[in-house]
C-alpha cells in the first residue's frame, strides 16, 4: 500500500484560475482594465491546435480578452515578427505567446525575441530568463512556475533542501533550478551524461523529472520520503494497443517510496495554462503600475 502524498495539479490549477478571475474582475471594476492574452499559431500542427484552444477557453472563463491569430504554415518569418510588433504596440494586449514549435524555416530564437520582455508571458525571452538567473523581476516560464507552487503547498519552506533537477532545457529545467536557488534549495542540475545519475537522484529531498523519457526514473532511484515532481508527458502503447500517458518516472514503483508525487495525466500539465493566466495578469497589473496578487503561494 502506497505511502506517498497524490499531489493533486488539477485542483490546484482549478483554485488558482478561481483566484485569476477574481482578480480579473476587481481589476476590471476598480480600474476599467481587462487583461488580454495574444496567442499566435503558425501552421496546423494537431497538439499545438489544442493547446491553443485549450488555453483561448480558459482565458475567457477567467474574465479576459482573448486575441487568437492562426498563420498559414507558409507564412514568412518577416511577416510573423511584423504581427509580434503589432501586439508589442497594442495596449489592450498585455500577453503575447507563439506556440511552439513553429514551422522549421522560421528561427524560433528570432521569434522569442521579437517579443516584448513585458508581455513575454512565456518567460522564454532571454532578458527574463537572465532576471530569473540574477533573481530580478522578471516573467517565470510558466510550467516549473507551477512546479513551485506545488512544492511549496506540499512542502512549505524550501530553505536547505537538496533539490536534484533531472532534465537541462531552456523551458523547464534551468529555469526550474533557478526558482529553486531563488527558495534556498540547494541545487544539482543532472541530465544524460551525469555520472551515477541514480545515486544523484537518491540522495535528494526534491526531485524534478523533466527528460521527456517515460518511465525513466524507477521507485529505487527515489530516496525515502522524497517529493517528486514529474513533469514529463509521454504518450506510450499500453495494454491491447492503446495509447496512454506517462510520465518521466516509473509512477508504480515510485509511489511506495515518496513522500509525495504528482501523478501524470493531473499532476504538473493542468498548472502550465492556469501559470500562463497568472502572469498574463501579472503583467497587466505592471504594465498600469499596479502591484500584482501572489497567487499561488499565498495558502
Amino acid at each position: 500500500m502506497s505511502n506517498a502524498k497524490i499531489i493533486d495539479g488539477k485542483a490546484f490549477a482549478a483554485k488558482l484560475r478561481e483566484d485569476i478571475t477574481g482578480e480579473v474582475a476587481k481589476l476590471k471594476a476598480e480600474h476599467g482594465i481587462v487583461p488580454g492574452l495574444a496567442v499566435v499559431l503558425v501552421g496546423e500542427d494537431p497538439a499545438s491546435q489544442v493547446y491553443v484552444r485549450n488555453k483561448g477557453k480558459q482565458t475567457i472563463e477567467c474574465g479576459m480578452n482573448s486575441y487568437e491569430h492562426k498563420l498559414p504554415a507558409a507564412t514568412k518569418q518577416e511577416d510573423l515578427i511584423a504581427l509580434i510588433t503589432q501586439l508589442n504596440n497594442d495596449p489592450k494586449v498585455h500577453g503575447i505567446l507563439c506556440q511552439l514549435p513553429v514551422p522549421k524555416h522560421i528561427d524560433e530564437n528570432a521569434v522569442l525575441a521579437a517579443i516584448d520582455p513585458a508581455k513575454d508571458v512565456d518567460g522564454f525571452h532571454i532578458i527574463n530568463a537572465g532576471a530569473l538567473a540574477t533573481g530580478g523581476d522578471g516573467i517565470a516560464p510558466c510550467t516549473p512556475y507551477g512546479c513551485l507552487m506545488l512544492l511549496k503547498d506540499t512542502l512549505g519552506d524550501l530553505s536547505g533542501k537538496r533539490a536534484v533537477v533531472v532534465g537541462r532545457s531552456n523551458i523547464v529545467g534551468k529555469p526550474m533550478a533557478q526558482l529553486l536557488l531563488k527558495e534556498n534549495c540547494t541545487v544539482t542540475i543532472a541530465h544524460s551524461r551525469t555520472r551515477d545519475l541514480e545515486e544523484e537522484v537518491r540522495r535528494a529531498d526534491i526531485v524534478i523529472a523533466a527528460v521527456g523519457r517515460p518511465n525513466m526514473i524507477k521507485g529505487d532511484w527515489i530516496g525515502k520520503g522524497a517529493t517528486v515532481i514529474d513533469v514529463g508527458i509521454n504518450r506510450i502503447e499500453g495494454e491491447n494497443g492503446k495509447m496512454k500517458l506517462v510520465g518521466d518516472v516509473d509512477f508504480a514503483s515510485a509511489v511506495d517510496v515518496a513522500g509525495a508525487i504528482t501523478p501524470v495525466p493531473g499532476g504538473v500539465g493542468p498548472m502550465t495554462i492556469a501559470c500562463l493566466l497568472n502572469n498574463t495578469l501579472i503583467a497587466a497589473c505592471r504594465a498600469n503600475g499596479l502591484e500584482a496578487p501572489n497567487l499561488g503561494f499565498d495558502r
